[in-house]
């Protein structure tokens, strides 16, 4: 089941940078940072993993069997890490989970997300969306791979954000959010500099490649 098919109802509205409170809700979730916000519209009993990502009996062992799992989606992983990470354990590991860009446009803001399972979701500025959810896309598959290998080197060279994560970034401003196992790491910055930055334009690029893939292709099928 897929994680986003758990939200069929009006969740409460979460704050956001989109007017409608379900684009603002997709957004929050996107970063896998709370576990309430997922668990807030599920119906009990609630089905594995998240049986066990939201019991207040759960221990690290069973956080880190979820997080271990090869068949668990990507999301839910980054949730059994910050669920550990909330409870004062740090994970030995460091594995990019997922990348998120955000670009703030003078209409709004552009987000896109893709993860290690291949799947992804881009919110353009005026809150349409591509849930993209097929893993064994062979074109999508490569173009993560490569957002994935340039975010790496990215990652390698800052540390973690220790800090609550900050609301979305202001008009004419990108962020790149990277979502590790111990921990969210960030870079921010006027949308011109990181463009032309060295670290970050090649990361910037391949974001921008998978953006026009998935907006391509979701229109091709509306057509």
């Amino acid at each position: 089941m897929s994680l986003f098919n758990l939200f069929k109802k009006t969740p409460p509205p979460p704050t956001g940078p989109y007017r409608d409170e379900h684009t603002n809700v997709i957004y929050q979730l996107l970063f896998c940072d709370d576990a309430a916000l997922y668990g807030s519209n599920m119906p009990e009993p609630r089905p594995y993993p998240f049986d066990v990502l939201l019991s207040d009996k759960s221990s690290i062992a069973d956080l880190q069997k979820v997080a271990d799992d090869s068949a668990t989606e990507a999301r839910a992983k980054i949730l059994a890490y910050n669920l550990q990470m909330a409870r004062g354990h740090k994970p030995a590991s460091k594995e990019l989970l997922g990348v998120i860009v955000e670009v703030g446009l003078e209409g709004g803001l552009d987000t896109l997300a893709a993860y290690s399972d291949h799947t992804a979701r881009y919110i353009n500025y005026t809150g349409s969306m591509v849930i993209w959810d097929n893993h064994d896309d062979a074109t999508a598959g490569q173009l993560i791979e490569d957002l994935f290998a340039k975010s790496r080197e990215i990652v390698s060279k800052i540390g973690p954000w220790e800090n609550p994560r900050r609301p979305a970034p202001a008009q004419g401003m990108v962020r790149l959010s990277f979502l590790v196992s111990d921990g969210l790491y960030f870079g921010e910055g006027p949308v011109q500099v990181l463009f032309n930055d060295p670290m970050a334009n090649p990361a910037l690029m391949s974001a921008t490649a998978l953006m026009q893939f998935l907006t391509n292709t979701a229109m091709n099928s509306r057509s």
